[in-house]
C-alpha cells in the first residue's frame, strides 16, 4: 500500500475490495482442509490491517465484504447467502460487530495519534521559537546597547572627549553594527533556507580570494587568534556561488573565534583533488576541499551530531549565539551539492571539512588566453 494509492477515496475502496477478494480466493483454494472459522479470523485480520492504513468508509466496506464472502463461499450451503444454523448466523453477526468495533476504534486511535503529533509539532515549534527569541534578546540587546551608549556619549555637549576616546567609541559603534548585521543576515538566510528560496548562481570563483576577503572582514574577531593559511599554489577556479561561499566561510571562521580561547590557532586550508569515477570508468570527479580547524576545546562527543541542528546551543557553551550559524553553513553547502563533515581532532579542537564536486578552470588556462 503506497502513499500514492491511498490518496483518493476510490483507490481506498479498490484496495479494500481487492484485499478481501484476494484472501477469500486463497482460502477458497484450501476450503476443504480448513475450518470456516479460521477463514473468519483471517478476514478479521485483513479488516484490522485495513483499519490501520485506510479511512473509515473503506474499512467499513471491507468489513461488509468480509461478512458476505464468509457467508457466500465458506458457510454451508455454499454460493448462497442462506444460513441454516443459528450458530452460523450468530457467528456472522458477531464477526460483523467485531469488525465494525475494530474499524471504529482503530480509526479513533489514528485520529488521536495525528492530534498528538500535531500538538507535539506545535510544542516543538514553539520551543524553537522561544529559544530563538531568548537568544535574540541577548544577541541583539548587547550590540544595540553598545551603539546607543556610544552615540549618547558622543552627543554630550558638556563633556569634552579626546580624539582617542572618540575614535574608540566610533570603533565600538562599528563593531556592534557589524555584529547586528551578522545576526540579521543569519536570520534572513535561515528564512531563505526554510522557504526553499535558495537558488545557487554558479560561476567561476577564486576560493583563495573568498577566504582572504572573509578574514579581512573578521579582523576584529580574529585579532586575539592566530590565523594560518594552507592554500595550494595554482588553485584552479571553481564553479560555485560566490555569495554563499562567503557566508559559509564567514560563519565557520566566526564560530571558531567565538568558541576557542584567546591565542588559539585557526587553520584554513583549500585544495583541489581529482578522483576516478569507477562507475563510468572514464570520468574524473573534481573536488574542491576546504578545511577550517582549530586547536580549541572541540565539541562534546555526545552532542556533536546536533551541531548543525537549527537553534541548537551546546549545554556547556559559555558564549551566546542563536544556534543558526552552523545550520546555515550546512544548508548553503548542500544547496551547492556539497557535503560538510565535523569531527574533533585527536590533539584537540574541531575540524570542519567542506567537499564540493565541481567543475574547475585552471588558472594557467586564463593566463594563456
Amino acid at each position: 500500500m503506497t502513499k500514492l494509492s491511498l490518496k483518493s477515496t476510490k483507490n481506498q475502496f479498490l484496495i479494500s475490495f481487492l484485499s478481501v477478494a484476494l484472501v477469500s480466493l486463497l482460502c477458497l483454494l484450501v476450503r476443504d482442509i480448513i475450518d470456516y472459522k479460521v477463514v473468519g479470523y483471517l478476514l478479521l485480520v485483513i479488516v484490522s490491517l485495513l483499519a490501520i492504513f485506510l479511512e473509515i468508509k473503506a474499512v467499513l466496506l471491507g468489513a461488509f465484504l468480509s461478512v458476505l464472502a464468509l457467508d457466500y463461499f465458506f458457510i454451508s450451503p455454499y454460493y448462497t447467502l442462506h444460513i441454516d444454523s443459528a450458530e452460523d448466523a450468530l457467528l456472522l453477526i458477531l464477526f460483523f460487530i467485531i469488525a465494525l468495533i475494530n474499524a471504529v476504534l482503530t480509526n479513533k486511535f489514528r485520529i488521536m495519534q495525528r492530534a498528538i503529533q500535531i500538538r507535539e509539532t506545535r510544542t516543538n515549534t514553539l520551543k524553537l521559537y522561544n529559544t530563538l527569541l531568548d537568544s535574540l534578546s541577548h544577541e541583539l540587546r548587547t550590540p544595540i546597547a553598545a551603539i546607543i551608549g556610544s552615540i549618547d556619549t558622543l552627543q554630550q555637549k558638556n563633556v569634552h572627549l579626546s580624539d582617542e576616546t572618540q575614535q574608540k567609541l566610533q570603533n565600538e559603534i562599528e563593531k556592534a553594527s557589524m555584529k547586528l548585521n551578522y545576526q540579521v543576515e543569519n536570520l534572513l538566510n535561515m528564512s531563505r533556507l526554510e522557504s526553499g528560496y535558495i537558488h545557487p548562481k554558479l560561476d567561476w570563483c577564486d576560493v583563495k580570494e573568498i577566504i582572504y576577503n572573509v578574514c579581512n572582514r573578521l579582523t576584529e574577531e580574529t585579532k586575539n587568534h592566530q590565523i594560518h593559511f594552507k592554500i595550494e599554489d595554482n588553485l584552479p577556479l571553481f564553479k560555485l556561488d560566490y555569495g554563499l561561499m562567503e557566508q559559509i566561510i564567514y560563519n565557520l571562521v566566526y564560530n571558531a573565534t567565538q568558541h576557542t580561547p584567546i591565542g588559539a590557532n585557526i587553520t584554513i586550508s583549500a585544495k583541489y583533488e581529482v578522483d576516478a569515477d569507477y562507475d563510468s570508468h572514464i570520468d574524473l570527479i573534481k573536488k574542491c576541499i576546504i578545511t577550517i580547524s582549530d586547536d580549541g576545546y572541540g565539541f562534546p562527543p555526545e552532542e556533536i551530531d546536533k551541531a548543525f541542528d537549527k537553534f541548537y546551543r551546546f549545554k556547556e557553551s559559555k558564549t551566546g549565539g542563536t544556534g543558526l550559524g552552523l545550520s546555515i553553513v550546512k544548508g548553503f553547502t548542500e544547496a551547492q551539492n556539497g557535503k560538510i563533515t565535523l569531527q574533533n581532532a585527536d590533539e584537540g579542537g574541531a575540524v570542519f571539512e567542506l567537499t564540493f564536486n565541481v567543475d574547475c578552470l585552471p588558472i594557467n588556462s586564463l593566463d594563456n588566453e
